[in-house]
């Protein structure tokens, strides 16, 4: 097998339209461009020898490597030591903007910060996930990289005085010439390269100053942009990363939330759960608005709440209803999933999908999610209008006819459509969201009938999702297969948090689902979903188990698994989809739903701890 990289050894920096992951040897291995969903350029995480990298290294060794964001920042610093010195590379993206464009730029700061250090530079284009070959162009200042209208350009920083210190070569192969260069630095001196997409011009010389300004203005940038949170609770440095970590998912033109900048990690390696991540999500998405208007981010819920009310209006899905549940961050919806046959997939986790064939399955919960987020935002000032009204009524009376019905389930399993209790319970959300909107907003609505099917699915949970032998509320009717989506249940309102029958499934669950504070999705031999193998701990239930012991009361262990789980963080305090057994970090990586988790849990036990410290707190003297 190849020496891949362990999944949670890569950083993340991103422009806001696209993003690329470096690893902890300086490669830059994962690379889309010009959009999150767009064809990779680089693309070795998935293949060593067929994907692409770009790949910045001391071309002796080091003997150590550390990565560290500079503080504050979405600009990743890789730190080589050895014997002969020390060096850094400094690598971000200048933010792209609020308008979709092709041109990104990866800026690759190389400094020499003791005694002398040689950098080996690989450029490796792999174009359309290593189906087009490319031309190259090389001239005094850089290189031109083509495949089939797209184009990458190498800029290079130098001064005046030594534009012979860099060494370059070429290497002929089947997809192309690859370009190669040595840099020696000695203490003090700073060099790089911008590789561009779509620049409007030839390669040229980039001055140190130019380089140091583009690093400012984006230090700056994020700074700015941090500072606009307003948490400062007990988890300030784990809650501010996983904001920018965000952030970095987000796409600026459109406002959606992609599930993950990645495609194909697998979540069992070997195994065939490998996944296309780089969509939007409903459920997902929706979300973030809890997390976002919760640290104080206005703009980008309010950003998202206008996508999703663009897909409300547009009235857009197929089998899953009036709603896809995932979609590209333009908005459209053509997922259409196919196998990247020539790739041997992560560690020979094959097959490598692109794509999504679960975009139109029918999973009932998406609009209790959007109806819950969209009712959150009004409450926040983020109101709908007549046409966002008259368009949301639609999908909730189309909800009347359809809910009661099998579906496919939250966790897109591929083993049949079930009466899944998750489906149910977020259908209730959404009448209950709905019934509770229209009431307050004095909106036209067929209120009676929305309140009598809210009442309707309460009362088929309660009969037919409660299982009494189990004592537990379960995956899907007629079983006793337990399910840590129900987690949220207490979450939404469904059932008082201290409800007999609510602390009974959470025991279930903590007996049958956690492990030493991980947590499982399900026992999928148990509950067959239709795939081989099995999976990690998966990274958001452990933090919604969290929310649900806080709400319960059980503080003192919610804390605890809490700061357990935090210790599953990479190195950069980012986090994937699952966690294996091994603790190695699985799935696309890093996974937005993990990270809004952190979030929202955050806050909710923040908020816990701190009503019990005021309780206990004893007045001072002299005070009533």
């Amino acid at each position: 097998m190849k020496d891949y990289p362990l999944i949670a050894d890569h950083g993340l920096i991103g422009d806001l339209q696209t993003a690329a992951l470096v690893s902890i040897d300086g490669t830059v291995d994962w690379f889309c461009c010009p959009r999150f969903d767009s064809p990779s350029v680089f693309g070795a995480v998935l293949d060593r020898e067929r994907g692409g990298h770009l790949r910045v290294a001391p071309t002796r060794g080091a003997d150590s490597v550390k990565q560290l964001y500079h503080p504050n920042t979405a600009v990743l610093i890789t730190r080589f030591t050895s014997e002969e010195g020390a060096g850094e590379v400094v690598d971000f993206m200048p933010v792209a903007g609020a308008r979709a464009t092709d041109n990104h730029r990866i800026v690759r700061m190389l400094r020499c910060v003791r005694g002398r250090m040689e950098f080996t530079v690989d450029v490796a284009p792999r174009f359309d996930y290593g189906r087009a070959p490319h031309t190259t162009h090389v001239t005094e200042e850089g290189a031109l990289f083509s495949a089939d209208g797209m184009r990458l350009t190498l800029h290079t920083v130098r001064e005046p005085d030594d534009t012979r210190r860099a060494r370059l070569t070429t290497t002929e192969g089947p997809y192309g010439a690859d370009l190669h260069v040595r840099l020696p630095l000695e203490a003090g001196q700073q060099r790089g390269l911008v590789l561009e997409s779509a620049a409007d011009g030839p390669p040229r010389e980039i001055r140190a100053a130019e380089f140091q300004q583009l690093f400012d203005d984006t230090v700056d940038y994020w700074r700015t942009w941090l500072h606009r949170s307003s948490y400062l609770g007990r988890w300030r440095e784990a809650v501010e990363r996983s904001a920018i970590t965000l952030k970095l998912m987000t796409y600026a033109p459109s406002g959606a939330l992609v599930a993950a900048p990645t495609a194909g990690l697998p979540e069992q390696l070997g195994g065939e759960r490998n996944w296309d991540y780089r969509y939007t999500w409903i459920r997902d998405a929706s979300f973030s608005v809890y997390a976002l208007l919760g640290l104080g981010f206005t703009e980008e819920a309010e950003a998202f709440i206008t996508w999703l009310r663009d897909r409300v209006r547009e009235q857009a899905g197929d089998g899953s209803g009036p709603l896809s549940i995932m979609y590209r961050v333009d908005g459209s919806s053509d997922l259409t999933e196919e196998v990247l046959e020539h790739w041997e997939g992560y560690r020979g986790s094959r097959p490598v999908r692109i794509g999504n064939g679960a975009a139109d399955q029918l999973q009932l919960d998406i609009y209790g999610e959007a109806l819950d987020s969209i009712y959150f935002a009004d409450g926040q000032g983020l109101q709908l209008g007549h046409e966002g009204w008259i368009s949301l009524r639609t999908i909730v009376d189309w909800l009347a006819e359809h809910w009661d019905q099998p579906d496919e389930g939250i966790w897109e399993t591929r083993g049949g459509r079930q009466d899944f209790t998750y489906g149910r319970l977020m259908s209730w959300v959404a009448f209950d969201r709905a019934v509770r909107l229209s009431a307050l907003r004095g909106r036209p609505s067929a209120l009676h009938r929305w309140t009598a099917e809210r009442d309707r699915v309460y009362e088929q949970i309660m009969e037919r999702g409660w299982n009494t032998d189990r004592r537990a509320f379960v995956q899907h009717y007629g079983s006793e297969v337990l399910d840590s989506a129900l987690l949220r249940m207490s979450t939404v309102g469904f059932i008082a948090p201290r409800d007999p029958m609510w602390l009974s499934t959470l025991d279930g669950m903590a007996e049958e689902l956690v492990s030493d504070s991980l947590v499982y999705r399900y026992n999928p031999s148990a509950s067959p979903d239709g795939l081989r193998g099995a999976e990690g701990t998966f990274s958001l239930c452990t933090f919604a188990y969290v929310d649900a012991l806080a709400r319960a009361g059980r503080l003192e262990l919610a804390r605890l698994v809490f700061e357990k789980m935090l210790t599953y963080a990479n190195h950069l305090g980012m986090y994937s989809e699952e966690v294996a057994i091994t603790g190695e970090q699985l799935g696309n990586f890093p996974q937005a739903f993990t990270h809004l988790g952190l979030i929202d849990t955050a806050l909710t036990l923040d908020a816990a701890l701190t009503r019990v410290e005021r309780q206990r707190t004893p007045p001072e003297v002299g005070t009533r």
